[in-house]
């Protein structure tokens, strides 16, 4: 049995009652882990006729399945670096479906590292609409960038920038606003020690005074009508129940339409906390939207690798920043005093001459959209020699080359001379 803080245990047991002893049993259990299919790239359906993992069904979740973690390992097998699906805790896959996503929607996560819930809603959105991923702090926004490139992501903005600077723009934008509240991690305990040891009731308190300017935040950049979900992974009422009722009590426009935990001696998960709101008044938005030059002569070298190497014409919203390519989002509001990280889709970069394209390109195209595929079996060495950043012997030289696994794309290689050389980013590649 784990040693958890006495001062939360006495607060679970107000909270409780009667069910604090099954709560506290609880914590002999093993911790749940789960994975969320990319939709984007796969249908669930199409995802389970493959028959890799031995999956069960998370009943709040039609994208989440559980699995065992003694019996098999996604997170090592090349179909996730291949962004077919995302490792996610199951309980944190029932934030996202309260948001009620229609394509088309404007949506902010405002804290969306690591991309969990980003990467879920850009799934729900299915390249259509808006998606504002936030995260304020400059290490996680890279783990964020990296799940979003990997999923194959058109339509998504990442900033690394304030909720104060975000509303300053932002007033009465988005149809749909996520609060995923960073908090005490008190659901983290079952799974991660140093969650426990970095725990204390100061840092509930801390956390309590962030979620609720972040909630404060958020209110202004909603439109009427649009649906506000606050969410954490923490157990205390202080920043739960108490931060939503104070929230409400200055709002009185804001319909309370849901609020509920999941708790893990209830269901199969290690805990959260939902909150689902809908604000009733207007709050005017000035937001502008970005003119986009049209490209032509500038992007010259990029329309032959086009012609050269893919089977479909990228149109758009096409944008430079210096020697860069961006597809930037249909609906691209004006940025101006945000830190942006990336504005929609890179498509790759104008070098002398020529055109080289991007990581996140090789992840958006699907096999058929590429002249030249190189397709490795799931279980081959030669698929996890070109993960180590390896080069291939193919005994072709197409030159650009779509690289697969199962079909699904890994990146691009580049073939001369019967050898293919490996582009996959140094950053990515791996270590297993």
């Amino acid at each position: 049995m784990i040693s958890l803080p006495q001062k939360f245990l006495e607060d679970m047991k107000k909270i409780l009652g009667e069910e604090y002893d099954e709560f506290l049993k609880s914590y002999e259990d093993k911790k749940t882990t789960g994975l969320r299919v990319n939709t984007l790239k796969v249908s669930v359906e199409d995802f389970l006729n493959m028959g890799i993992f031995n999956l069960t069904p998370i009943s709040w979740s039609e994208e989440g399945f559980y699995y065992d973690e003694d019996e098999v390992r996604p997170g090592k097998n090349p179909l996730h670096e291949a962004g077919i699906y995302y490792l996610q805790e199951p309980s944190a896959m029932a934030v996202v479906p309260n948001l009620d996503i229609k394509e088309g929607d404007k949506v902010l996560d405002i804290c969306a590292a690591p991309g969990g819930k980003s990467t879920y809603i850009a799934s729900k959105l299915n390249g259509k609409g808006l998606l504002i991923s936030n995260e304020i702090n400059k290490t996680r926004v890279k783990a964020l960038g990296e799940n979003i490139e990997r999923f194959g992501v058109k339509n998504v903005i990442i900033t690394n920038s304030s909720a104060k600077d975000l509303e300053k723009i932002f007033k009465g934008y988005f149809d749909k606003i996520i609060v995923d509240a960073p908090c005490s991690g008190e659901g983290m305990f079952r799974k991660d020690e140093g969650a426990i040891k970095d725990w204390s009731y100061n840092k509930v308190l801390e956390c309590k005074s962030i979620q609720e300017e972040l909630l404060k935040r958020a209110y202004n950049m909603l439109k009427e009508g649009g649906i506000l979900v606050y969410s954490t992974c923490t157990f205390s009422r202080e920043e739960n129940e108490d931060v939503v009722n104070e929230f409400l009590s200055k709002h009185e426009d804001v319909d309370i339409l849901k609020m509920e935990r999941l708790w893990p001696h209830k269901i199969k998960g290690e805990g959260h906390f939902v909150a689902k709101m809908k604000k009733a008044s207007q709050t005017e938005s000035k937001v502008k939207t970005t003119k986009i030059k049209k490209l032509t002569s500038e992007i010259k070298n990029f329309r032959e690798f086009e012609k050269s190497f893919l089977n479909i014409k990228i149109e758009g919203n096409l944008e430079l920043k210096g020697d860069n390519l961006y597809l930037v989002p249909d609906e691209y509001p004006s940025l101006k005093g945000i830190k942006v990280l990336r504005s929609g889709l890179h498509i790759g970069t104008l070098k002398k001459n020529r055109f080289e394209p991007s990581h996140a390109l090789s992840h958006y195209l699907k096999k058929e959209d590429v002249k030249y595929v190189h397709n490795l079996n799931l279980n081959s060495k030669e698929v996890m020699d070109y993960l180590r950043g390896n080069t291939l012997n193919t005994g072709k030289s197409r030159g650009w080359v779509l690289v697969t696994v199962e079909g699904f794309p890994l990146g691009w290689g580049k073939e001369s001379n019967g050898v293919l050389k490996n582009h996959y980013p140094k950053g990515l590649r791996i270590k297993y």
